[in-house]
């Protein structure tokens, strides 16, 4: 499938989603977005032919040598050394799907002709995509405020035949991949350099990434409960509507609704209930996982606005004659609402090891560890020890990036946002979400089967019938590590 990149089309997280799930998915700019880019530019080529005057970053340095003129036969030396100078990532390799959205953003970014790059530069982003052509980018070094420059310039080495890109499941020097594809180098022009670099591309790849994760975990974590509060022999009073109509916050209302929905029928949800109330890890279920639904929601409105929306500096306006230095790269909003996801996403997992620690403490009916010899087998003892030391690293990742800064450049960017750091352990507790639910899916099916002969709910029966053909009952100790990664890649692969 190809998409067309337009910038008079506002682009969504669906869209995007769309893009990552085909792996063969192509890109092209409309003939409107190219318009958009040639006018910029021939703009830029003839406010240059008579200026006499600085324009930061493109006859000056850049950060505090923004007041060094640079000679008009060494500008485009000026941006080939910018990108050079930049790529100073470190740390692990930035997952291929953010690598993939990195790109398309940043053409998206470009396709709105505000800042001044060749058409061909635009479209030889489009065929690192089309030819599945990955550049190397490494996760540390961005400040989140000046662009995200070091994984930015990391992207843009290959355009200049430079740096490492992933292509047919290899890592590979640029050069030798752009020979055998018969592509040469571009040679930057004024300001391409800089258009490059400045941006938000990284925050907001990663942002996009961690929101279609976290849309798959919040209608699991609904699932998974499910199954747990009735092998509790958990009451569903908590769950009824108008409850929660007179308290209506959107996500509360679609949790207790969704829950409903999936115990509707069951058998045991039917019994007449011993205890008058449930701990607050299930009663409170629609609370908790509904406040997370409702910041999913927040920052996925904040991340629409940021790709749709031009991050580079300085920004050119054709239309009103100027070149406006300002601050657009400035990853402030992104990491805010980067550091509220992370800790939205960690409380699903902290309340998620609580039902799973009820599951396996003996009560209402079921064996102590699960396990229907305690003592010689010590049961799901342990995957809860997981669950827990998975849950206390998600509480130390949720320290927020965002109220630290930096001094950088010789005091020129004196604020910084920090929003990579938010950013990429933003993912970390999102994939840490993942593996404590996989363990309470685990834990809640081996309890559903020590309710038989009682049955839960057709739809629930169904999931549980499926997990079955992955992870088994398990009667005596076994090596529980293999159901646990079983679980997890049965998680991951539900479909809502």
């Amino acid at each position: 499938m190809t998409f067309n990149i337009d910038h008079t089309k506002k682009l969504t997280l669906n869209d995007l989603k769309k893009f990552l799930e085909d792996k063969d998915a192509k890109v092209a700019l409309t003939d409107g977005a190219k318009n958009s880019i040639l006018k910029c530019r021939n703009y830029l080529d003839e406010k240059l032919k008579n200026n006499t005057k600085a324009i930061y970053g493109i006859n000056t340095g850049f950060g505090s040598l923004c007041n060094v003129i640079i000679p008009d036969k060494d500008i485009e030396q000026l941006q080939e050394n910018l990108v050079k100078s930049h790529a100073c990532g470190m740390g692990q390799e930035v997952p291929q799907d953010i690598v993939k959205l990195m790109l398309f953003l940043k053409i998206q970014a470009l396709s709105y002709g505000k800042s001044g790059v060749q058409l061909q530069t635009v479209e030889r982003l489009c065929d690192l995509i089309n030819e599945q052509i990955y550049p190397v980018i490494y996760q540390l070094g961005s400040l989140g405020a000046s662009g995200d420059l070091a994984p930015l310039a990391h992207l843009s080495l290959p355009l200049l035949g430079l740096g490492k890109v992933n292509y047919k499941g290899k890592q590979s020097n640029t050069a030798e991949v752009l020979k055998e594809k018969n592509i040469n180098p571009i040679k930057l022009r004024s300001k391409e350099g800089l258009a490059l670099l400045n941006g938000t591309q990284f925050m907001s790849a990663y942002g996009c990434y961690c929101l279609i994760k976290s849309d798959l975990l919040n209608k699991a974590a609904d699932l998974i409960t499910s199954i747990s509060l009735d092998a509790f022999d958990g009451r569903i009073d908590p769950f009824k509507d108008n409850l929660h109509t007179i308290r209506p916050h959107a996500g509360q209302l679609q949790t207790a609704r969704a829950i409903r929905n999936y115990l509707e029928g069951s058998e045991i949800g039917k019994q007449e209930k011993k205890q008058v109330q449930d701990p607050y890890s299930f009663r409170c279920v629609p609370q908790v996982h509904g406040a997370t639904k409702d910041t999913v929601n927040y920052v996925n409105s904040v991340f629409e606005t940021e790709i749709n929306s031009v991050t580079d500096n300085p920004t050119i306006f054709p239309e009103e004659d100027e070149i406006l230095s300002g601050g657009n790269f400035h990853g402030q909003p992104l990491a805010l609402a980067l550091d509220f996801l992370c800790i939205a996403m960690a409380e699903l997992g902290s309340i998620s090891e609580r039902r799973t620690y009820l599951l396996i403490s003996g009560q209402r009916g079921l064996p102590p560890f699960l396990t229907p010899n305690a003592g010689l087998n010590s049961g799901f003892m342990i995957p809860q020890y997981t669950a827990a030391s998975i849950v206390s690293q998600s509480k130390q990742l949720c320290t927020p990036a965002s109220v630290d800064s930096i001094v950088s450049s010789n005091g020129q960017e004196d604020h910084v946002s920090m929003g990579a750091n938010a950013a990429t352990k933003c993912l970390l507790v999102i994939d840490n979400t993942k593996k404590i639910l996989a363990i309470e899916l685990l834990n809640a099916a081996q309890a559903l089967e020590l309710k038989r002969p009682l049955k839960s709910s057709a739809k629930i029966e169904a999931v549980v019938s499926s997990y079955r053909k992955t992870v088994p009952f398990m009667k005596n100790d076994e090596v529980v590590y293999e159901f646990m990664q079983a679980s997890q890649e049965f998680l991951q692969n539900m479909s809502f």
